[in-house]
């Protein structure tokens, strides 16, 4: 693995050609407002500035906010009061700490070091674009991506080194795959015709908002009720980002020449070695072995990996499945190996942990401080007083939610936020749940990639610097900007279609009430 360059900005963009279309136009502006701000870590230290100053003033003011569905009242709580300097110096440590991302990550780092040091990440690739024509791998790689909610957020950090490392074998640039299998993950996260935890605390948030009206006793809301909806999206939304990286993001990427000065490698190169094949084999074999024991603990009745109550999704499988990976290779290589991979691989990401450890304390307050959730209540109540109805308000919902994206990043924390208001509202118009989390999945995805809130987003800009070291975040905000737009329309097209046409959402799942 190339070793990652410090995260601290460069005092130039990434060159490229000048723009001539109005597209190039709009991207060049956004890349150089984006190159505008200044240093992630310093731009997240301002962050947190400016909300600790706004949450006292809040908090100063005796703002408060109740909580959609229920009789709780938060107030704001202002970070320069006693309160709030009492719960940042006894919680400074621990924000970072248990901010989710981290172990995560650091643990996939290793997982992906012990392939590349073993060659069985090169060699997966290999045996695998040995087949695929070239022109087929940007659609593989977003059809893959527009599935990656089943593994959680893992899929944002397995995705897109691995679609790099496939465009470069089959001599295509390898940013193109970097970060358009990011774009596909996020912004169509909530698609695909796989069923994971995500689905789960959807409908469960969907469920318990419905209950609050009477009409909710007769309906069915279960884990399947956008499943024909998302099934379908994922296809399209394949279709739309192979295309965005092979036509527009691809051909403006600058020419991708190798650090070490080596040609990139075509796919008549992807011959697999008898060697190569040999231990391909016996890879599979062990890994087989491996994942054999997890299913055989996970999948039969009352096995001890389901979760709770027994249920197949979430499971300890589904939100472990870092440690399984991890295991799973572990098993490839001797101790040594497994030290000086790890090492390896970690150590490069010291400007990652230090970005990180910034950006958990902005996420921690805006938790802590409930201006969050008072940023999600008021802009419930403004479009909710707007007085749209039928798919406009459906439309409007969508781009709201797409907004509160930008600052809320957790899809579960936000569809509680939102979903004990719009469920009812628009049951009242006539509308289903099921159509309510569908709108939503939308809106909670769309905007995903491009919001400094999301820490992955730091991530992918550090392997970025791998191919292009002088990258800045408006350089990266630029690229991943091309996906957001058209992926929005063209969802919430595909979800007109439904509605206008009357479709199931979902097995037994109506646009309507029935």
């Amino acid at each position: 693995m190339r070793s990652l360059t410090g995260l601290p900005g460069s005092d130039s963009a990434t060159p490229g050609p000048p723009p001539t279309s109005p597209l190039d136009r709009v991207l060049s502006l956004i890349e150089r407002a984006g190159n505008a701000l200044p240093n992630p870590i310093v731009l997240f230290s301002g962050l947190f500035g400016i909300l600790a100053v706004v949450s006292t003033g809040l908090a100063l003011g005796g703002v408060s906010v109740t909580v959609p569905g229920t009789d709780s009242i938060k107030p704001i709580g202002g970070l320069f009061t006693g309160e709030g300097l009492r719960w940042l110096l006894e919680n400074l440590i621990p924000n970072f700490a248990t901010f989710p991302p981290i172990g995560a990550v650091l643990v996939l780092i290793m997982v992906v070091g012990l392939a590349e040091k073993t060659g069985l990440l090169e060699t997966v690739m290999r045996a695998t674009l040995a087949r695929v024509p070239r022109a087929v791998l940007p659609y593989a790689v977003a059809l893959v991506a527009s599935q990656a909610h089943m593994m959680s957020d893992v899929g944002a950090i397995v995705l897109p080194p691995l679609a790099a490392v496939v465009f470069r074998s089959a001599g295509r640039h390898p940013v193109a795959g970097l970060i358009g299998g990011f774009a596909c993950v996020t912004a169509g996260y909530a698609a695909g015709f796989t069923i994971g935890s995500l689905d789960a605390l959807y409908v469960g948030i969907t469920q318990q908002a419905a209950s609050v009206l009477p009409g909710a006793d007769g309906l069915h809301i279960h884990l399947l009720i956008n499943y024909f909806f998302t099934a379908a999206s994922s296809i399209v939304l394949a279709l739309l980002g192979g295309f965005l990286i092979s036509r527009v993001l691809e051909p403006r990427l600058t020419p991708y020449q190798p650090q070490d000065g080596a040609v990139p490698q075509a796919d008549d190169d992807l011959t697999l070695t008898a060697v190569q094949r040999k231990g391909l084999l016996a890879t599979a074999l062990v890994v087989g072995a491996y994942l054999a024991v997890v299913l055989a603990l996970w999948l039969p009745s009352g096995a001890p990996l389901r979760g709770e109550g027994g249920a197949f999704v979430p499971s300890p499988v589904l939100t472990g499945i870092v440690p399984v990976l991890f295991g799973a290779l572990k098993t490839l290589t001797g101790a040594e190996g497994v030290v000086t991979a790890m090492t390896d691989s970690v150590k490069n990401m010291s400007g990652y942990i230090v970005m990180m450890f910034v950006a958990a304390q902005v996420i921690a307050l805006f938790n802590w401080s409930n201006v969050g959730i008072l940023l999600a209540v008021k802009a419930a109540a403004l479009l909710n007083a707007t007085g749209v109805t039928g798919f406009w308000a459906i439309i409007a919902f969508v781009l709201m939610a797409s907004c509160l994206n930008l600052v809320v990043v957790s899809g579960s924390a936000l569809w509680s936020l939102v979903g004990p208001v719009f469920i009812p509202a628009f049951m009242l118009m006539g509308m289903s749940p099921a159509l309510s989390q569908a709108a939503f999945r939308i809106g909670d995805s769309a905007t995903g990639a491009i919001t400094p809130m999301n820490p992955y987003l730091l991530l992918i800009l550090a392997m970025v610097r791998q191919y292009e070291p002088e990258a800045r975040l408006g350089t990266l905000i630029s690229r991943l900007a091309i996906f957001v737009m058209p992926f929005l329309v063209v969802w919430l097209a595909i979800l007109g279609i439904f509605y206008v046409l009357d479709l199931p959402l979902g097995p037994g799942a109506s646009i309507g009430l029935k």
